[in-house]
C-alpha cells in the first residue's frame, strides 16, 4: 500500500525536522485526528498485542480486545491496586478507562498535549469517579515532585521530540520506589539505546521484553476492520495518512517490523535514587522512519 501525499510529505518533516519542530507537528497530527474524528467508538489508536494470555473482559470491552491487551502487557506484574497511577500519552482515553475500572487504581489521571483529546475524554468518562484527563506536554509534565506510585506509557514516546527529558520529568513526578511501565516501537538502532538512556535517568529495569511479534499478530487480526473502520470513519482527505500511522499492512511501520529494521519493546522499571544533574541535558531517540 502506497502512501498518500499528505503523508509523505509528514513523513519526510519528521526525518528532518528539529526536535521542537517534530514535537508541535505530533501535537498538530492529534489535534486534527479528534477534531475531525470525535466518534466515541474510537477510543483507542494503539497497534494491539496478542500472545493468546489476555485478561477477562466485560462484554463491553471485547471490541476493543487486542487494544486492551497491549495495556494489560505493559502492566503485567506492576503493583496497581490502591495506587495513584499516571497515564503519560493517554490519547482518547480507552486505556485509562478500562485501567481504572478493572485493576482498582486508587486513582488513574490521563495526560495529553492535544487538547481536543483532552476534551473529548473529559466528556466521554465524566462518570468514572478515579479517572480525570488533564493537558500538558510529556516532556514538562504539570504535576509536583511524587504525586504517583505508577507511571505507564503505551506507544507513546516514539512522538517527543525530547525523550530524556520525558524520562527524568517520570522519575520526578514518581514516588520513592514507584514504579515505570513503558511499550513502544523505535528502529532497531534506537531501540538498543534506550535501555542505557532509562538507567541514567535513575530507573532500574525489572522485566523488559521484545514484542513485535504479538504485536504483528495483533495488526494481522485487526487489519481488515482497521481498514474497513479508517473507510467509515476517516475524511477522504486524510484516510491514506491514518492508514500509514495506523500500521496497516504495507505501510512503512509493518513492513519495518516484518524486516525486523522496526522493533517493539517493553521494559518496566523502578525509580531508584540518582544524582540527574549530569543527565539534564537532551536525548531524543527519536524513532528513525525510512
Amino acid at each position: 500500500m502506497k502512501m498518500g501525499l499528505p503523508a509523505k510529505i509528514f513523513v519526510t518533516l519528521l526525518r528532518l525536522s528539529p526536535a521542537r519542530i517534530q514535537n508541535r507537528m505530533w501535537k498538530w497530527w492529534y489535534q486534527k485526528m479528534a477534531k475531525t474524528n470525535d466518534d466515541s467508538r474510537f477510543r483507542f489508536m494503539n497497534y494491539g498485542f496478542e500472545d493468546g494470555n489476555g485478561p477477562d473482559l466485560l462484554p463491553s470491552d471485547e471490541v476493543n480486545r487486542l487494544f486492551i491487551q497491549l495495556y494489560s502487557m505493559n502492566l503485567r506484574g506492576a503493583e496497581i491496586e490502591g495506587r495513584d497511577v499516571l497515564e503519560v500519552g493517554s490519547g482518547r482515553g480507552g486505556g485509562a478507562s478500562w485501567v481504572a475500572r478493572s485493576l482498582a487504581p486508587r486513582s488513574v489521571v490521563g495526560v495529553d498535549f492535544s487538547s481536543e483529546a483532552v476534551n473529548l475524554c473529559n466528556q466521554w468518562y465524566g462518570d468514572q469517579d478515579n479517572l480525570s484527563f488533564v493537558e500538558g506536554n510529556a516532556e514538562d509534565l504539570p504535576f509536583d515532585d511524587e504525586t504517583f506510585d505508577l507511571v505507564y506509557n503505551v506507544e507513546s514516546s516514539h512522538c517527543y521530540g525530547d525523550m530524556g527529558a520525558f524520562i527524568e520529568q517520570v522519575h520526578r513526578v514518581l514516588r520513592k520506589g514507584g514504579t515505570f511501565c513503558w511499550t513502544d516501537l523505535r528502529d532497531a538502532e534506537t531501540m538498543s539505546l534506550l535501555p542505557e538512556m532509562f538507567k541514567s535517568r535513575g530507573f532500574e529495569i525489572v522485566k523488559s521484553a521484545n514484542v513485535v511479534d504479538e504485536v504483528l499478530r495483533a495488526l494481522d487480526e485487526i487489519n481488515e476492520a482497521k481498514i474497513e473502520q479508517i473507510t467509515k470513519q476517516v475524511p477522504k482527505s486524510i484516510r491514506k495518512s491514518v492508514e500509514t500511522f495506523a500500521g496497516v499492512k504495507g505501510t512503512p511501520v509493518y513492513e519495518g517490523f516484518v524486516n525486523g529494521s522496526m522493533t517493539y519493546h517493553r521494559h518496566m522499571m523502578k525509580k531508584i535514587d540518582v544524582n540527574l544533574g549530569s543527565n539534564s541535558g537532551t536525548g531524543s531517540a527519536r524513532m528513525k522512519i525510512r
